[in-house]
């Protein structure tokens, strides 16, 4: 059976957010193509979080920067590594390349973090951000460009062997702006379920 590794930023909490909807979405639909999955993460356990152990997934706690993981990750052998944001993939996609290189590595964006601090950053200083690509000082294009956040995101992105994005116009923005490959990036927006 193929085995997947999820590696959360945060324990999936579906009725606290929804990053926890999304998360949720993906493990059934990980399920559904028969992957074994197995979800790790550094965060606190929460009363609110899935009981994933009733949904039949492994669960792991993991600490940060510790070789433990290292040990953790190489008896698991995944065939497949999905990173819940790109943090997640700064702190341990390394050690995933160097235990389990011929493991798929996927980045679950959630939300480009980047455009969003931009935006914030915008607002803050009550300032309106043109959303064009010119790189005049104020544009969308200058902000990102000149972002720490941006470069670390945008890096991830490109150590990574496909990244899921929810929105169309962030995928622009990376293919665009960043020259991010499109091959790189799979559109896959928050999938709705009727009860």
């Amino acid at each position: 059976m193929k085995k997947l590794l999820i590696i959360g930023y945060v324990w999936p909490e579906p009725n606290s957010s929804a990053a926890g909807s999304r998360m949720m979405q993906l493990i059934h639909f990980f399920q559904s193509q028969h992957y074994q999955i197995t979800f790790a993460s550094p965060a606190q356990q929460t009363e609110h979080m899935v009981d994933l152990t009733t949904l039949n997934i492994a669960v792991e706690n993991i600490q940060l920067n510790c070789t433990s993981f290292d040990d953790f990750i190489a008896e698991l052998q995944p065939s497949a590594v999905m990173f819940d944001r790109f943090m997640m993939e700064e702190q341990f996609g390394w050690r995933v390349s160097e235990q389990c290189p011929q493991a798929l590595k996927v980045l679950d964006s959630e939300d480009l973090f980047c455009l969003r601090h931009a935006r914030h950053d915008a607002y803050k200083k009550s300032r309106l951000m043109a959303e064009d690509y010119s790189h005049t000082p104020g544009s969308l294009s200058s902000d990102l460009l000149s972002s720490e956040l941006a470069k670390r995101e945008v890096a991830a992105i490109f150590r990574c062997d496909l990244t899921l994005m929810i929105s169309p116009k962030e995928i622009e923005i990376l293919t665009d702006l960043f020259k991010v490959d499109v091959s790189l990036l799979h559109y896959l927006p928050f999938a709705f379920t009727q009860t």
